[in-house]
Parts: C-alpha cells; structure tokens; sequence
C-alpha cells in the first residue's frame, strides 16, 4: 500500500513539475492560436475586398479566397505545434514531397487550372459570349476552374479544357458591339454592272438592320474567269449578323432574278473543228 502511494507521489510530482514547465508554452500556443485565427479572417476579408475591388470573377475569388485561408491556417498551426514542442521539420518535408508527386501524377489538371486561372483573370471572353476557341465554337455557358461549357449552334454541349483553350487562339464574335457583313455576288460580263450595283445599295438601304454609319460599300473586287464579282460591306449590330447575311444573299438572288442579271456557274466551252481533209 505505502508503494503505491510512493508511485502516485511521483507520477503527481512528475505531471506538476511537466504542467509547470509547458503550462507557459501551451498557454502561449493557445494565444497564438486563436490571435492567428482572427488575423486570418482579417485578412482573408481584406483579400475578398481587394477583390471584388478589381473586378475578379466570383469563380476565382472564391477559388483564391480558399486558397489563401487554408495556407495562412495550415503555417499557422505549423506554427503552433513549433511553439509546444513537436518537431515540424520532418513534418514539412513530408508535406514537401507529397505536394511534388501529387503535382506530377495531376500535371494535365495543374495546366488546365492555369489556363482557367488566366481565362479568368484576362477574361478574352465572358459567359454568353459566342466565341470560337480550342477548335470549338459556340456559345460560352460556362467559365469553371478545370474547364469551360460551350453550346454549339445545334445545342450540342461541349466541355473544353482550359488547358487547351487558353492554349489556342480565340475568337469572340461577341467582344465588338457591331460587325461587318462581307457578301461576294458574281455576275455575268455581259449584264449592266451599273444596274447591278443599284439593285444591291437599294436592298442595303431598305433594311432597317443595316447601319448608316460607316456607311455600306458595294465596289467591284474582281473580275474572275467567268464573273465580275461585286463585293458589299455592310455594318450590322452583332446580333443581327447572321439574320442580315442571309437575307441579304437571298434578296440579292431574288432580285436580279428580277432585273434579269444573272448569276453565272462554272462551265467549260468545248469547240469543235472539223479537220480538213487531206
């Protein structure tokens, strides 16, 4: 019985003497601790603020604002455990070389965070814009970290890799608020040019769709083996591009039909002699 409580003794003695030697350290990790939470806060808030400030898109905010809240929070406990005694040397560089081959097994998925990171920070393009990128085109419904989602004119969905967007060149047809509708009509070279080019600036000038300034061209370009071509430019709001260009191209048929000036078509000419007789 006196044994045992000779064992207690040391065992109370042995836990005071520890309290009182890591009570100090544990109680200024704890201070630390909950100090260095509220800092993180502070400054995650701040960064949220920078932010919105710039005009990040929520995506990536939201994406960086976690980035940086779980890195202050991991050196913080880092920190932390420094500051009671455990040793975080070995710790780090196990966290050091799992990070490299974790980055070597998800190298592809790395690239096509970059190439996100990029599209949304440069933003060559927006959610709605119809663009042609990666050798897709259609309209953007979707800007993610990893990938972007796209809608084809025939409502098929496609999901292209940052990677390989940000990668290629991109075209966004909805950038400019206007755009200019090039159409090349071919007629014959014994039909009244003049007539022609008449008929067109009259259609141009009918549509309501088509804008006065700049003001629309109709010149001839070329005068090809078996049409004189006629070129027009004419500058439409982006929206009614496609609607301008193909009814122009059938009120052009339609008239000329009209006017009898012909559109013609490759054709070949065979002449035939007769060979004289010997």
């Amino acid at each position: 019985m006196d044994q045992d409580l000779e064992q207690i003794d040391r065992y109370a003695a042995t836990a005071i003497e520890m309290g009182m030697n890591y009570a100090p350290q544990l109680l200024l990790a704890l201070v630390t601790l909950f100090v260095g939470l509220w800092i993180v806060k502070v400054l995650s808030a701040g960064a949220k603020a920078g932010f919105t400030r710039s005009g990040i898109e929520p995506t990536l905010q939201n994406f960086l604002l976690s980035l940086i809240n779980v890195g202050l929070k991991a050196l913080l406990v880092i920190s932390v455990a420094s500051m009671i005694g455990i040793e975080t040397t070995s710790f780090i560089a196990v966290l050091g070389a799992a990070g490299l081959a974790i980055g070597l097994a998800l190298q592809g998925s790395l690239a096509n965070f970059a190439g996100g990171v990029l599209i949304l920070m440069f933003r060559p393009f927006k959610v709605g814009d119809f663009i042609d990128g990666g050798g897709q085109m259609g309209s953007v419904q979707e800007i993610g970290i990893f990938h972007t989602v796209m809608t084809t004119g025939d409502n098929k969905t496609i999901i292209i890799p940052n990677g390989a967007l940000s990668n290629s060149p991109i075209t966004n047809y909805s950038k400019q608020a206007t755009r200019r509708v090039d159409l090349v009509v071919g007629i014959d070279y014994g039909d009244d040019l003049r007539k022609a080019k008449e008929v067109i600036l009259a259609l141009i000038e009918a549509d309501e769709r088509i804008l006065k300034d700049p003001a629309p061209l109709v010149v001839i370009s070329s005068l090809s083996d078996s049409s004189v071509n006629i070129t027009t430019r004419s500058w439409v709001d982006a929206a009614n591009y496609w609607p301008v260009y193909f009814d122009l191209t059938e009120n052009v048929k339609l008239a000329f039909d009209a006017n009898g000036i012909s559109i013609p078509f490759p054709q070949t000419v065979v002449h035939l002699y007769q060979a004289s007789k010997p």
